[in-house]
């Protein structure tokens, strides 16, 4: 069985894990990992609960955020903000979360869901230069196009490296 839980991004000063935006999800949070700049990746293992919003966090703190979703470790589900350039939400691991949606609506596909990787690349490169970061669509569509290897963490983590939020 693989992971299942949260990674919450963000910057700011404070904790995260402090901050109004995720009241909800604070005693179970972890920090993971910090960076420069004050980006801070905290974890909420588990599917349950209310982890927050990545809208409010984006607006409480003034920076761009970012959830990811791990599910089983075979995929993720993406979720980004920023004050400027608004919300979007895209996934790691496509063909494992098509077949995680296999059956939850007829006939509606990964596609109908997320973003595709090239246009969520797009979106990130807008979200990265809101963080201060000039980063490569390219790059990103490579990572948002790739298969788990061999958890889908790590695509999470490459991701992060890319947007030039925290190295891998």
């Amino acid at each position: 069985m693989g992971y299942w839980g949260y990674f919450v991004v963000g910057r700011g000063e404070r904790p995260l894990a402090e901050l109004d935006a995720l009241a909800g999800a604070a005693d179970g949070m972890t920090l993971r990992t910090s960076a420069p700049d004050g980006w801070q990746v905290w974890e909420y293992p588990g599917g349950g609960g209310d982890i927050g919003n990545m809208n409010d966090l984006a607006g409480e703190t003034g920076a761009p955020a970012l959830f990811g979703y791990v599910m089983d470790s075979d995929c993720v589900v993406v979720e980004a903000a920023s004050p400027e350039s608004g919300a979007w939400t895209t996934c790691l691991a496509r063909t494992a979360m098509a077949g995680y949606l296999e059956g939850q609506q007829e006939g509606l596909t990964v596609d109908d869901y997320f973003l595709e990787p090239a246009d969520a690349a797009e979106r990130a490169v807008f979200w990265a230069e809101e963080a201060g970061h000039t980063v490569s669509a390219a790059e990103l569509a490579e990572v948002l196009a790739a298969d788990p290897d061999p958890v889908a963490e790590n695509l999470f983590f490459r991701l992060l490296d890319r947007l030039g939020v925290v190295p891998e």
